[in-house]
């Protein structure tokens, strides 16, 4: 079997976009519920924050994603990226959210590409 092409970790519950949603929205969602105790908070932002810095933040996101856009990783290009999300699939076991590991070749119509992700719809 070939290699896919990109890898998204969602959980089962939809969004505003009305797809899964990705583990930085559902780990916030958990934040914002109360749920997180303030050890797993500051994880959680010092990771969000480490990705703020170095994965390119796509231009939809600024205009409130109208268009309804989610995004994959480069499955090949974003390994060490992948590793710091370890964490974050571990407060989502704890609090027993189910989440699934996406892995494709046909994510949706391209909207938005750079070196480490591509966003669909």
């Amino acid at each position: 079997m070939k290699e896919m092409k990109y890898l998204r970790i969602q959980v089962r519950y939809s969004g505003k976009t009305g797809k899964p949603v990705g583990i930085f929205g559902a780990v916030h969602h958990l934040m914002t519920a109360g749920a997180l105790n303030p050890e797993e908070i500051k994880l959680f932002q010092e990771i969000e924050a480490w990705f703020e810095e170095y994965l390119p933040n796509p231009p939809f996101y600024n205009d409130g994603n109208p268009d309804k856009a989610i995004t994959y990783f480069k499955n090949n290009k974003t390994l060490h990226m992948l590793e710091k999300l370890i964490p974050l699939l571990k407060i989502l076991e704890k609090y027993e959210v189910p989440y699934d590991v996406v892995y494709t070749n046909f994510p949706g119509r391209v909207i938005y590409e750079d070196d480490f992700q591509v966003a669909v719809i």
